[in-house]
C-alpha cells in the first residue's frame, strides 16, 4: 500500500513537472518557425505595404496548420528536459531504490503523450487543414490584391491571371510600373502582346481579391493572326479578373480533412501519383499522432540514462539532434512514397518503427 502510494505521488510529481517544460517548448519551436518567416512577413508589412492584422493572420494560420507536428516536438522536449533533469539530480536513483519500478516513472509520459497524441490527432485531421486552407485563400487574395507582391522587377509573373506579366521597375508602395510587357494569351487563336512605358496598378475595393485594374499609358498592342497588327495608346485599361469562387478552387493534398481525404480515396482515383498522394496524406496524419507516443518513450529512455555527462549536455540539443534525423528520415520515405518507390504505408510508418525500436531499446537498458 505504502509503495502505490509512493508510486502515485511520483507520477503525480512527474506529470506537473513536464507541463510547464511542454508550454515552453511549445513556444520555443513556434518562434524557430516564425524567425524563418521573419523576412518575408517583414517584406510584406514594409514593402507591399500589408497591414498588420493581415500579418496576425497569417501567422496565426501559419502556426494553426503546423501544429500536429509542433505539438510532438514539444512533448519531446518536455521529457528530455524534465526526466534529464530528474536523472541529473539523483531523483530517479532516489525512486528506484525507494521501490518503484521503470513501469512507474514511464506512465507520466505516457499519459502526457496520449494527452497530446489525442489532441494533435484532432488538430492534424480537421484543425491544421483548414488553417493551411484559410492560409491558401488568404495568400491569394493578397497576392491577387496587393499585385506587387507578385510583380517582381525583371522577372516575368506566369500565372497571373492567366497572363504574362513583366515589369522593368517596381515601386510597390505607389502600385507603379515602368516599362511593362504583357502576353495576353487568353483568347488563345490570338494572343495580345502589350507594351507600355508606365503603368498604374489599381485593385477594386468592392471585389478585393479578383478585380484589378492596370491603367497603361504610351503603348503598343501588337495583334498577330494572319496578319501583324499595331496599335499606339496613349492610355490602356487593362482588367485582370478572377471569378469569385476563389475560395471554391480546388484544395492542396494538405487542406483536406481526413475524412475528404478517405472520401477521395473510396471513390477511387485513377491517376496512380494521386492516389498514393492521398494515401500518404492518410496514414501521415496517423503516424504523427502515433509519433507523440515514440517521443514519450524515447525520451524517457534518453532522459533517465546513467550516464551523467549525456544528462549534463542538456535536453535541447538532444531533443534538436532527435528532431532533426527524424525528419531526414521522415523526409525521405514521403519521398519514397510518393514516387512509389516503397508502398505508401511502409514508407510513413518507417522512422515510427525504427524510433520505436530504439525507444524499446533505451527502456530496456535502464529497466532494471
Amino acid at each position: 500500500m505504502f509503495s502505490i502510494f509512493n508510486g502515485r505521488k511520483a507520477a503525480q510529481y512527474i506529470f506537473f513537472e513536464m507541463l510547464p517544460s511542454f508550454i515552453l517548448g511549445l513556444m520555443v519551436f513556434v518562434s524557430i518557425i516564425l524567425m524563418f518567416q521573419v523576412l518575408r512577413l517583414t517584406e510584406f508589412a514594409l514593402v507591399h505595404g500589408v497591414s498588420i492584422k493581415i500579418i496576425g493572420e497569417i501567422i496565426g494560420f501559419v502556426i494553426i496548420s503546423l501544429l500536429p507536428i509542433l505539438f510532438p516536438m514539444a512533448l519531446l522536449f518536455s521529457v528530455l528536459l524534465t526526466y534529464g533533469r530528474l536523472s541529473q539530480d539523483s531523483e530517479i536513483v532516489a525512486m528506484k531504490a525507494s521501490g518503484l519500478s521503470m513501469g512507474t516513472l514511464l506512465l507520466p509520459a505516457l499519459v502526457l503523450a496520449g494527452l497530446v497524441g489525442i489532441i494533435s490527432a484532432q488538430t492534424s485531421f480537421v484543425i491544421a487543414p483548414w488553417g493551411n486552407r484559410q492560409f491558401e485563400v488568404l495568400f491569394s487574395r493578397l497576392a491577387n490584391t496587393k499585385a506587387t507582391a507578385v510583380i517582381k522587377e525583371g522577372t516575368f509573373a506566369e500565372g497571373f491571371f492567366d497572363m504574362v506579366v513583366y515589369a522593368n521597375e517596381v515601386d510597390s508602395k505607389q502600385g507603379k510600373l515602368k516599362k511593362i510587357f504583357i502576353y495576353d494569351e487568353k483568347s488563345s487563336d490570338v494572343p495580345l502582346t502589350v507594351i507600355a512605358k508606365e503603368g498604374s496598378i489599381i485593385p477594386d475595393p468592392d471585389r478585393p481579391g479578383q478585380e484589378i485594374l492596370l491603367r497603361l499609358n504610351n503603348g503598343e498592342i501588337h495583334r498577330q493572326a494572319k496578319t501583324h497588327t499595331k496599335i499606339s495608346f496613349d492610355t490602356y485599361d487593362v482588367h485582370f479578373s478572377e471569378p469569385d469562387y476563389t475560395e471554391e478552387k480546388a484544395k492542396s493534398p494538405q487542406s483536406l480533412t481526413l475524412q475528404e481525404v478517405r472520401n477521395r480515396l473510396s471513390e477511387g482515383i485513377k491517376d496512380p501519383e494521386q492516389n498514393r498522394i492521398m494515401q500518404t496524406e492518410l496514414h501521415k496524419r496517423w503516424a504523427i499522432s502515433v509519433l507523440c507516443i515514440v517521443f514519450a518513450m524515447i525520451g524517457v529512455g534518453l532522459g533517465t540514462t546513467t550516464n551523467r555527462r549525456a544528462a549534463k549536455a542538456g535536453g535541447m540539443i538532444l531533443c534538436i539532434g532527435l528532431i532533426i534525423f527524424y525528419w531526414v528520415l521522415y523526409v525521405a520515405a514521403e519521398g519514397a512514397a510518393r514516387s512509389g518507390a516503397i508502398p505508401v504505408p511502409i514508407a510513413i510508418w518507417a522512422p515510427n518503427v525504427i524510433f520505436g525500436i530504439l525507444a524499446i531499446e533505451s527502456l530496456r537498458r535502464n529497466w532494471n
